[in-house]
């Protein structure tokens, strides 16, 4: 009867996605915010908790994650990541300075204390890949000359939770200082061996990957992605980032083939993810930790244009396609919930899930919108500006002038 049970609330919450999916494409809308919401319609006080498929769906939100690093990690290599990293680093310092000071400052405002300031930093700082690909691709941006400024930062970002991901974990899990070191230390030595051998060796390591048969290629990417992730997590560095590093070390036309495979299964897990953080969160938690939200979701997208017009400028971009690419890193999406996901689980702060929640539904909406609207707005108003700003150039009458009435 359980089993039942299982089958019938799993296979709605797959059939419910697929129907929010294509809902959200008809209308070109990112599906995240319908996945978050569909998760707090069935979750914690919502209209129908589910009880029987709740441990299945954390096990499928944990391979969720897994799959969003092994993709990120497939979408560059181990040099185009030490050639950004030393071409475009200060981009990645103004973005860190500008987007995570709010969050933490937030937090600290709120008493949360600083292990959720440091969370909160995370959430607000790191931009959304996936919905930032796909607003670049339907606005026909892909070819632009600012898109590979946009990509820099992006690769950047996900870089930097590399290191990021372990120090958040061994905060929330509360370890010493000298554990956390050795923790950071795990990662960062990690890293920089996977990059090393993927420089030196990448071609050798997906050659033994390598296989024609895609079924095989499916089977042992996802093995060694899964194993792997294990063991990081097993030595308390971050499962997360052990994927992200497969992907690293992958190249080729290994990369591709595992790309085109795997890319449907993260698409499912990935929603499966999003509903299980909803289901996580308690509808009437969210009202409270509202205004929060949206002071700083107004806040930082504010400075996530400044973000992207300052690398822009920087790289040697027209005034327009800085306000471009400014607008097009405002969305916030999967990382900030899955970085928001680490301190609910560890029950650091009740309202840090809440207050995440309302934030990435209001910035992945307005997210493409900035992306779409900044630049011709910003040349409105700047044309505004020079036309209030000239020079009068017909002379007004004078009093003494003026012709006097009879």
């Amino acid at each position: 009867m359980h089993s039942a049970v299982l089958l019938i609330e799993f296979g709605s919450i797959i059939l419910g996605l697929g129907l929010l999916g294509r809902f959200a494409g008809r209308f070109r809308l990112s599906p995240i915010p319908l996945y978050l919401l569909a998760g707090l319609a069935f979750g914690e006080g919502g209209l129908l908790p589910l009880g029987a498929s709740e441990e299945f769906v954390a096990t499928g939100a944990e391979i969720g994650v897994i799959l969003l690093l092994l993709m990120l990690g497939l979408e560059y290599t181990a040099s185009d990541l030490v050639s950004n990293l030393k071409t475009h680093y200060p981009s990645g310092l103004v973005d860190c300075a500008l987007n995570a000071l709010p969050g933490a400052a937030v937090a600290l405002l709120l008493g949360w204390g600083p292990v959720a300031a440091v969370v909160l930093a995370g959430v607000t700082w790191i931009s959304s890949s996936g919905v930032i690909a796909k607003v670049l691709g339907d606005l026909g941006r892909v070819g632009n000359r600012e898109t590979p400024v946009i990509l820099s930062v992006l690769v950047l970002e996900d870089l930097a939770m590399a290191v990021y991901l372990p120090i958040v974990t061994a905060l929330v899990a509360g370890v010493g200082l000298l554990a956390g070191s050795v923790t950071l230390a795990i990662a960062l030595g990690a890293a920089g061996l996977v990059l090393f051998l993927a420089v030196r060796y990448g071609r050798l390591i997906s050659r033994f990957v390598s296989s024609d048969d895609p079924e095989k290629l499916l089977l042992v990417v996802l093995g060694l992605t899964i194993l792997v992730a294990g063991v990081a997590q097993q030595l308390q560095v971050s499962a997360a980032v052990g994927a992200f590093l497969v992907g690293i070390a992958l190249s080729g036309e290994v990369a591709e083939g595992a790309h085109t495979l795997l890319s449907p299964l993260r698409d499912l897990f990935a929603a499966v993810f999003f509903v299980f953080f909803g289901l996580h969160t308690d509808p009437s938690s969210i009202p409270p930790v509202l205004l929060p939200a949206l002071g700083l979701a107004v806040v930082t997208a504010l400075t996530k244009i400044a973000t992207g017009y300052w690398a822009a400028r920087r790289a040697g971009i027209s005034v327009k396609g800085r306000w471009r690419a400014g607008g097009a890193l405002v969305a916030r999406g999967e990382f900030s919930i899955v970085i928001a996901g680490l301190a609910v689980s560890a029950g650091i702060e009740p309202a840090l899930g809440p207050l995440a929640t309302a934030y990435v539904l209001i910035l992945v909406v307005v997210g493409p919108l900035t992306a779409r609207y900044t630049e011709p707005v910003a040349m409105w108003w700047s044309r505004r500006r020079e036309h209030r700003d000239l020079p009068e150039t017909t002379p007004r009458t004078t009093e003494a002038e003026a012709p006097v009435a009879d």
